[in-house]
């Protein structure tokens, strides 16, 4: 293990993908959500191919025990993408990575729910925490009054649904890392969301002028950049070391929200998005807690096992 290679490796893999959120959000204007899918889906194979090449793992790399699970971890990621990026086009990029942070409470529960894994006391009431500072970043938006802007109450329901889709695909994956590959997992969530997001063409996409394209070209291939960079993180350091170091990407959002879209961030979205971050550090802690927790058991069993 090299731990502060892992953590690098995260704050990277952050890094990059404020990167292609600024450029999907950039694009937006013009650009329908689906065929920013398709680009960011499609441009990443070519970087996720050459990784699996570079490994060594082209070979075997994309074989699959269960195709089944690969395509409904595609369908629900997909949508996850296609609801952010959508929410990214109405909502200022820090706001979107506020409501985002719901996805990481949910899983919690939905490991729970479809898993069987076992959440006590402590993580139920840190969810409960957590998906009140999401209520407090949403409340705004859903307030009655003159304020509401009806087109950014429909980004913050987008990204909300992103979020559940987003910790849907995690149990999905959850699931997978079992009999797959993460090579495999990788490869057919790009490919799966490629073909997925050719379904929106009827509902009209739109000719990229040519600093689109560069953009949407860009994101593709940060996104599958990020994604190596993401996956080598869990390599190198336990999840549990290396996911606090998510909530950077608040920051990053922040910076690139007010200097490339004039988003001055509001008390309310920064309250919220605090209590978020809190309730998201105690899972970790306690996941992390737990973790070192049940080595030692398998120590203390494994030594009695041999004497």
């Amino acid at each position: 293990m090299q731990p502060l290679r892992g953590i690098t490796y995260k704050i990277i893999s952050v890094m990059v993908f404020v990167g292609m959120s600024s450029l999907i959000k950039a694009a937006a204007t013009d650009i329908p959500p689906g065929q920013s899918v398709f680009f960011r889906s499609l441009f990443a194979l070519p970087i996720i191919i050459g990784w699996l090449a570079m490994r060594h793992e082209l070979r075997d790399g994309w074989k699959t025990k269960q195709p089944m699970g690969h395509v409904w971890r595609g369908l629900v990621g997909t949508l996850a993408m296609g609801f952010g990026f959508a929410g990214l086009g109405l909502l200022p990029l820090p706001e979107v990575t506020a409501i985002g942070y719901a996805a990481p409470l949910l899983v919690v529960i939905f490991a729970a729910m479809f898993l069987n894994e076992e959440v006590r006391a402590f993580r139920l009431s840190a969810v409960a925490l957590g998906l009140l500072g999401v209520l407090i970043v949403l409340s705004p938006r859903f307030s009655l009054g003159a304020s509401v802007n009806h087109a950014q109450t429909l980004g913050a329901m987008l990204v909300l649904m992103g979020a559940v889709c987003a910790a849907l695909a995690q149990v999905f994956v959850r699931k997978l890392v079992f009999t797959e590959d993460t090579a495999a997992i990788v490869f057919w969530f790009s490919v799966t969301a490629t073909c997925l997001s050719l379904l929106t063409l009827p509902w009209g996409w739109a000719w990229p002028t040519a600093s689109q394209w560069v953009m949407l070209i860009m994101a593709g291939l940060l996104g599958g950049i990020g994604q190596i960079f993401l996956t080598s993180s869990y390599r190198f350091a336990d999840a549990s070391l290396v996911a606090p170091f998510d909530y950077t990407s608040m920051l990053l959002a922040l910076i690139v929200g007010y200097f490339v879209f004039d988003e001055v961030p509001t008390v309310t979205m920064m309250i919220g998005a605090a209590i978020v971050i809190a309730a998201g550090l105690m899972i970790i802690l306690r996941e992390r807690h737990l973790g070192l927790k049940r080595a030692r058991q398998r120590k203390v069993t494994g030594a009695v096992g041999h004497h």
